[in-house]
């Protein structure tokens, strides 16, 4: 979304307001999500971002009379104080001291009796409860079906018009009837007859189909509804056009993408419903006849899909090989740029960077799309988290700096994540440190042997200890779950400190997660080394399962950022066998320049 200037966002909040006095409500809740409560969203949903300015994944508005409040994580502090500068709209950091929760906030402002207004088919039932569980005593109205923001939003764009495509067996070697049958036999479980999902990366993976609605994320607009004997897609009938016929050869009606609202109406009261509050909006929920028994829990599709088959594991190693050596070429490419003139001139920026590891990925015949916005950040741009070149902010590359580079792919093979730092020249001491503890922290979690039952909440603290130990940390997750030729976020684990229940989620084998730990120096550098891993079964004896993890991904370290001092005996041989790994996989992608220097950065730390 083109970016204005900062006082036509306060014009905006202003022309909010007046719908607000004109609708009865008083406060006003913008979330960032949109009718499946998806992380990243297409333009028509980007509300939040035409208000404030403010374009990270995750950022939330209250708006009254008096004020304008907008929350957000630490990936993002340091972008979002700066996109608002000038629009009057008070930056809260998430998880800070002193920082309340939207609920806590409006327990606080909002007077008993007041009426608090939102598009409640952009809020999840899970959000709402607790709203309405901090809000209780205040007797508060909530005007669940006004959309403020499309009243002043003139040139709002349309929704997506993509058409969904089949994805084949070959790549997962699991059917939709095979999934179907799976997600069935958890229903009879669970006593229930029927299962709602709206979110889209199941519904995406329960039929075996991708899009293209969402930029980076192959998913399509839609809504199910699955019974024991039927099942129904909700998509609208041009999306569904090049499905349509081999969903139905498997039992799956396709109807439009709105009768999921009166067909749920429709309900009889007696059944039991299964509904994933957390990821089905307000009016969905609302839909449903208030008498029928729920099972509040998360749908089998979110925790059947985090576990990948034998043949996904093996489809993801193969493309990690692609993709990795397309950012190996870019790597060799910075390291050659050192004293040149190009870098003197000011000559290579982000965006070019960017721009030349797309075109090397788009070598690979199966490539799709990036998976998500590339980050690649230069020098001082490197401490903001989930910084994103565009044509305002592109810096041009310096010697001596260090550029962090997280991007991905995605493959029919699967989708991919990785972040590689890279000195371009001569590193200080300062980053060779702190680069070192970084991954001293990256390889102790990968290397890990832990109890079958682990979750990640417990095996965090393995990559956050090297840097604790020098009083740094990072103020984000160290793991996420990543999809298969779907969103390059997902659960149902993580690996995190912070308050969401997936990072009590024990691994299994064939879950795949990042490893990404780092340290952020605002105004100086950051750095970030991730890999993704699969879980793996190590050993069973007498104590138990234990399970440990395999790197997926295959891209060399920076030796340059390495200071052996630091290591010990142990991490030196890990990093010199993975090396050795990277250069026999990846030299045969290599020209002859680059295979020399992939041969000299992956050989051993240490010449005995």
């Amino acid at each position: 979304m083109k970016r204005v200037s900062a006082e036509e966002y306060v014009n905006r909040i202003e022309a909010l307001r007046k719908e607000m006095i004109t609708a009865g409500t008083q406060f006003y809740y913008v979330p960032g999500g949109d009718f499946h409560m998806s992380e990243y969203v297409c333009d028509h949903f980007k509300s939040r971002e035409f208000l404030s300015g403010f374009d990270g994944s995750n950022g939330e508005m209250i708006i009254s009379a008096e004020g304008a409040w907008l929350w957000t994580d630490g990936r993002y502090f340091i972008q979002a104080e700066d996109q608002l500068k000038g629009t009057g709209i008070e930056l809260m950091k998430m998880g800070e001291p002193g920082v309340p929760r939207i609920s806590e906030f409006l327990k606080e402002h909002m007077e008993k009796g007041l009426t608090l207004g939102f598009d409640g088919r952009c809020v999840s039932g899970g959000a709402f409860d607790r709203l309405k569980k901090a809000l209780g005593e205040k007797e508060i109205v909530y005007k669940t079906d006004i959309d403020l923001v499309g009243n002043i939003w003139q040139d709002r764009p349309a929704l997506p018009d993509g058409k969904a495509w089949l994805l084949e067996n070959r790549y997962t070697n699991l059917t939709r009837a095979e999934k179907l049958s799976l997600v069935r036999a958890e229903m009879e479980k669970e006593n229930c007859d029927v299962l709602v999902i709206a979110s889209l990366d199941d519904i995406a993976w329960l039929y075996q189909f991708r899009g293209s609605d969402i930029d980076f994320n192959p998913v399509t607009l839609s809504y199910t509804v699955i019974k024991q004997n039927e099942a129904v897609l909700y998509m609208s009938p041009e999306k569904a056009s090049d499905v349509k016929d081999a969903l139905e050869k498997d039992g799956v009606t396709v109807r439009d993408y709105e009768d999921i609202f009166d067909d749920l109406k429709g309900l009889d009261e007696r059944l039991t419903v299964w509904t994933d509050r957390e990821r089905i909006n307000v009016k969905v929920l609302d839909s449903i006849p208030g008498n029928a028994r729920r099972i509040l829990k998360w749908s089998p599709t979110f925790t059947l899909k985090g576990v990948k088959t034998e043949t996904e594991v093996e489809q993801e190693r193969s493309a990690h090989i692609t993709d990795g050596a397309a950012l190996t070429k870019i790597i060799c490419y910075l390291k050659g740029l050192h004293g040149s003139d190009d870098l003197a001139e000011g000559r290579v920026t982000e965006l070019d960077i960017a721009s030349k590891l797309l075109g090397y990925r788009k070598e690979a015949e199966d490539f799709l799309e990036e998976s998500f916005a590339p980050i690649i950040a230069a020098g001082p741009h490197g401490a903001i988290i989930h910084y994103e070149p565009d044509e305002t902010t592109n810096a041009s590359l310096r010697d001596n700096d260090l550029v962090l580079m997280d991007t991905g792919g995605q493959y029919l093979r699967g989708t991919t994540d990785v972040t590689r730092t890279v000195c371009i020249g001569e590193p200080t001491e300062k980053m060779k440190r702190l680069y070192t503890a970084v991954l001293k922290g990256n390889i102790a979690l990968s290397s890990a042997v832990f109890k079958k039952g682990t979750s990640g909440r417990r095996l965090d603290i393995l990559a956050r200890k090297p840097l604790w130990e020098m009083g740094y940390d990072y103020n984000h997750g160290t793991g996420h779950g990543v999809g298969f030729l779907l969103n390059v976020h997902e659960g149902p684990q993580n690996i995190s400190s912070g308050p969401s229940k997936m990072g009590d989620t024990p691994f299994e084998p064939g879950m795949i997660t990042s490893d990404e730990p780092g340290v952020y120096l605002e105004g100086e550098f950051g750095i970030r080394t991730e890999n993704m891993i699969v879980c793996i079964p190590k050993e069973t004896t007498e104590y138990g399962d234990f399970y440990g993890f395999e790197v997926l991904t295959l891209v060399p370290f920076d030796r340059d950022l390495i200071d052996t001092d630091m290591l010990t005996e142990e991490e030196i041989g890990i990093i010199d066998e993975y090396h050795h790994t990277v250069y026999e996989e990846l030299c045969i992608f290599m020209d002859e320049n680059e295979r020399k220097w992939l041969a000299e950065t992956t050989r051993p730390l240490i010449d005995f």
